[in-house]
């Protein structure tokens, strides 16, 4: 069952994406080659603890998975998803995708930014550009009347005309009161299928794209998934609320770079 939300829940999920935002920007600041990734879990976590907040993902759990120890998730050059904090040192030219979600007051928010630790290559700047395109073109299908399908064919469609492919075992997801809620956000699909967007729904648009095949696999950890092919992935995302005026993205602020 899909909860639509009132204006007063939407602001305290908008008020829960700052915290991530800010605790992105934040993260950004420590990332270059010679850290760990531990260090920037640390930084996030201090932060976030800072602003009255908790992390949503420290201790999530979901059956036959252990809780999550990490307060973000890191997931790097080939980790698709779900990549665990850890003694990694991040080389020169590394992608990493920060996932970060937080919850205060009861509702929770979320965002993921890929970077690179110092300069990436060309093949891996343009994976991260083509990706966070696609998750802008997602954002843009989010239209009240739309239908789901519509966001994943927006996505789909520009992911596999430049090359690239698009992970389907994950997806985005409703967040309020709970960090995963209905409706789930496919990453690809058919125009006009599936359920009509409304306006008060809320959800996040985070695709992830491999630079070689779709296929992914997970580590022996629980959680950490990566490219089948040992190639790189990448992944953007933001948290939006549909309106009858267009999608609103809660997690972008003027004055962060998100």
């Amino acid at each position: 069952m899909i909860h639509l939300k009132s204006d007063r829940e939407i602001e305290r999920i908008r008020s829960s994406c700052r915290i991530a935002a800010e605790t992105m920007a934040c993260v950004m600041e420590y990332v270059k080659p010679g850290v760990t990734t531990g260090e920037l879990d640390r930084i996030a976590d201090r932060f976030i603890r800072r602003q009255g907040a908790t992390s949503s993902a420290k201790g999530y759990q979901t059956a036959g998975r252990p809780p999550y120890p990490g307060a973000i998730c890191i997931s790097v050059n080939d980790e698709v998803v779900h990549g665990i904090p850890g003694p990694r040192v991040l080389q020169s030219g590394d992608i990493l995708a920060i996932d970060i979600a937080v919850r205060k007051k009861g509702y929770h928010g979320d965002m993921n930014v890929t970077m690179a630790a110092g300069q990436p290559g060309p093949d891996a700047a343009r994976l991260m550009h083509t990706t966070k395109q696609a998750m802008e073109l997602g954002l843009l299908a989010s239209v009240s009347g739309n239908r789901l399908g519509d966001i994943g064919h927006a996505i789909q469609g520009y992911v596999e005309a430049e090359g690239f492919a698009i992970v389907r075992e994950y997806c985005g997801h409703g967040i309020g009161r709970s960090f995963h809620e209905e409706p789930q956000i496919l990453h690809y699909g058919r125009p006009g299928t599936d359920r009509r967007l409304q306006s008060g729904m809320v959800f996040t648009v985070e695709p992830m794209v491999n630079q070689g095949s779709a296929a992914v696999r997970e580590l022996d950890d629980g959680w950490t998934a990566v490219t089948a092919d040992g190639r790189l992935s990448a992944q953007f995302e933001h948290t939006l609320v549909v309106t009858d005026e267009g999608p609103q993205v809660l997690s972008r602020f003027d004055d962060l770079p998100f």
